[in-house]
């Protein structure tokens, strides 16, 4: 889920920024900053889109920058437990699938990705086979799953999402719609 979020923060700001008008060297400085690094608890911070600083500064005993009180918004990437999320297959593995879920990428073990044990990885070929080949994922393929667990790695830089597509409606976009219209046709003949 995409949000926008205000932060507050002190930035520090460089004499070689101070020919810029205080906004845009506050911009620059919090877009170096944050863009791209995952905040435990928050999310993958995106972009930052605006942001205002105090023209009241300070200034430190051997430091030339000045210092700024700063409030700005960012665009933050957070998955949420439970959320359903749609991404593409990027990668296939004996141990799962990855997928794109956007800013991030997240993983289905291969214990999570059909409702049935017979499943078949072909690493090779990028294919993850069920149902004796009767349901095919393939690199490429849309695919609808939940967010079972988030986890944070602010050293690294990582945002690690879990994902499940053994429920219902959940899976290959193609099977979903199978799912929904064979329910309606069940629905439709009661």
């Amino acid at each position: 889920m995409y949000k926008l979020i205000v932060f507050e923060d002190v930035i520090r700001i460089p004499p070689r920024l101070f020919g810029k008008p205080l906004r845009e060297a506050a911009l620059e400085i919090l877009r170096e900053s944050f863009e791209g690094r995952v905040l435990e608890g928050i999310g993958l911070v995106v972009s930052v889109l605006d942001a205002e600083a105090s023209e009241e500064g300070y200034l430190t005993f051997g430091d030339g920058s000045s210092y700024h009180q700063a409030r700005f918004t960012a665009l933050v990437f957070s998955a949420v437990n439970q959320e359903v999320v749609e991404g593409e297959v990027v990668l296939v593995e004996n141990i799962g699938i990855t997928v794109r879920l956007g800013a991030v990428d997240g993983f289905v073990h291969k214990s999570q990705v059909f409702p049935t044990r017979d499943v078949m990885y072909d690493r090779d070929q990028g294919i993850v086979i069920a149902e004796s080949g009767k349901r095919i994922i393939r690199r490429g393929d849309i695919v609808r799953a939940r967010v079972i667990g988030v986890g944070y790695d602010e050293q690294r830089g990582v945002m690690r999402v879990r994902l499940t597509m053994r429920q219902p409606y959940l899976g290959k976009l193609e099977y979903v719609k199978e799912l929904i219209e064979r329910a309606r046709g069940e629905k439709q003949g009661a």
